[in-house]
């Protein structure tokens, strides 16, 4: 056991009462939940058909590997030793620190706002999928959901049933259902990918998606490296508080580098197969990638399904797991302010989380209602809130945390890695989160800067 009292005030405490997970895969199925949503099966895809498919992938894998994993043990690291939620966990640091966690939580309640307009366009195709109602004209029918007063009332029913399962708790709420949610998304995922694979002209998707132009990286670097690494803090779950939440959870002898691993990988191989759904899918009829925007599992995937044998069922099928992945995500997204309140207050977690679905609500409303500002919210969180809070974080761990870091992420693995990864956390992902946090603040402004 190492020692947990190498600085003042900063001894490791379980709160009393306070909830935990009740097996430790409960917590990689929520922590993977998390990370496999919304970000992998609807933000990646488009992100990587806009920022030229296999080149995208690249960055992305570069980014998973240098910053995504070490930075998400820096965020474990933070909440297991706190046992608190977010903003009470930087607050060990310092008054001002706290302010770091005002962010995350904000920045959670930010996201999940706009991202349950998605959930509610995804609801809307998978209660019009068994009839095939946007085979007949897929964009005009995209249209009609994206905007307007039917896409604020499909967000209210995605927000009701995110409220009802973060306020039955973790262990009977969050836990119980990711651990049913992320196996179905992985077992339809990889039918839906194998699948893909017989159709007709899928070869030039798979070409589209995992042959890279490395002179279209040069060439696009200063766009193309804050996208990917945007997307890779968005699919993990990143910068918003999530991982700190969950981690606060954690028994103090759980192996945080195995779990965070283990996460990863299952994150970024689902980010993989729905690129090899989408894009063969695309491609064998003939669709352009990157042509629909954010819309390109609702406008590209329903025009191929609408040519498909049994079109009808594929889209059930299809929109099925887009949903349940959005529900995993959103619960993570409520998780982190209704941890706050719950933690600071005496009001119940039920009535915490409805209350905080009121204000998700009310906040998703003008991105219901105009598209442009659907984008000005998603440009806010992936170029400003996301790295900016994975830029605080590592601060902190790095610098203010310090030789505690070490000994916290010791638990459970002897101490085998820590200062190896505390090290590598203060030069490379440091330096690598900096120019990412420059790069992706210049580019929200519309300023070159390579």
């Amino acid at each position: 056991m190492s020692d947990r009292s190498l600085l003042p005030g900063w001894a490791h405490r379980r709160v009393a009462g306070r909830e935990q997970w009740a097996s430790r895969i409960g917590f990689v199925m929520a922590a993977v939940g998390s990370a496999v949503g919304l970000g992998n099966l609807w933000r990646f895809p488009y992100e990587a058909a806009t920022n030229g498919g296999a080149a995208f992938l690249v960055v992305n894998v570069v980014a998973v590997a240098l910053i995504g994993l070490p930075a998400m043990l820096a965020e474990f690291v933070v909440g297991r030793r706190a046992q608190r939620n977010v903003v009470d966990a930087f607050r060990e640091g310092g008054r001002a620190w706290a302010t770091a966690g005002v962010l995350a939580a904000v920045t959670a309640f930010w996201i999940v706002s706009y991202y349950s307009v998605v959930g509610g366009w995804v609801v809307r195709y998978l209660f019009a999928s068994p009839t095939g109602a946007y085979f007949a004209a897929p964009s005009s029918y995209f249209e009609a959901a994206a905007v307007g007063f039917d896409a604020v009332g499909y967000a209210a029913v995605f927000l009701v049933v995110t409220v009802v399962i973060v306020a039955m708790g973790i262990e009977r709420g969050i836990e119980l259902a990711t651990k049913v949610m992320v196996p179905a998304i992985l077992l339809l995922m990889v039918g839906l990918a194998a699948f893909a694979a017989t159709l007709p002209g899928s070869g030039a998707g798979y070409a589209y998606f995992l042959e890279p132009d490395f002179g279209y990286i040069v060439d696009n670097a200063a766009t193309l490296i804050p996208a990917a690494v945007g997307e890779v803090l968005f699919t993990l779950s990143l910068g918003a508080g999530i991982m700190i939440t969950y981690a606060s959870y954690v028994d103090e002898t759980e192996n945080l580098v195995a779990d965070g691993a283990a996460i990863v990988v299952v994150n970024t191989l689902v980010g993989y197969l729905a690129g090899l759904i989408v894009f063969p899918l695309l491609f064998a009829q003939g669709v352009e990638p990157g042509s629909a925007g954010p819309g390109a599992i609702f406008v590209s995937i329903a025009n191929a399904f609408r040519t498909l044998p049994a079109g009808e069922l594929f889209g059930v099928v299809f929109y099925f797991v887009v949903l349940v992945a959005a529900l995993s995500s959103a619960i993570s997204l409520l998780e982190i302010p209704t941890a706050y309140f719950v933690d600071t207050t005496d009001v119940e977690r039920p009535v915490v989380a409805a209350a905080l679905g009121v204000g998700a609500f009310a906040l998703a409303v003008p991105s219901a209602l105009d598209q442009s500002l659907f984008g000005f919210f998603d440009s806010v969180a992936s170029q400003v809130l996301l790295p900016t809070g994975l830029f605080l974080v590592t601060v902190f761990v790095g610098w203010v945390y310090g030789r505690e870091a070490v000994a916290e992420l010791g638990e459970g693995d002897g101490g085998t890695l820590s200062r190896a990864w505390h090290w590598y956390l203060r030069t490379v992902v440091f330096a690598a989160v900096g120019m990412t946090l420059l790069l992706s603040l210049a580019s929200f402004a519309g300023v070159e800067l390579l």
